[in-house]
């Protein structure tokens, strides 16, 4: 994906546990392909929070799976 092609969820930034995992190569670029880049949408973490206020732990994917490795 080109970058000018990006439309960044809000909460994509240097708090974001997803933005970190991925940073560290601890998931697939395919998580922030499919949700971060594409400003948030399906994504479970972004839904909860805006709506409920809920911070979903670090090990909750954005489609709402655990994530093992992350859990640690």
């Amino acid at each position: 994906m080109k970058e000018e092609d990006k439309n960044l969820c809000p909460w994509y930034d240097r708090t974001s546990a997803i933005k970190k995992a991925y940073d560290q190569g601890q998931i697939d670029k395919k998580w922030v392909e499919n949700y971060c880049w594409k400003g948030g949408k399906g994504c479970v973490r972004k839904k909860r929070f805006e709506e409920e206020g809920y911070v979903s732990p670090d090990y909750v994917m954005p489609d709402g799976s655990v994530n093992k490795k992350l859990r640690r």
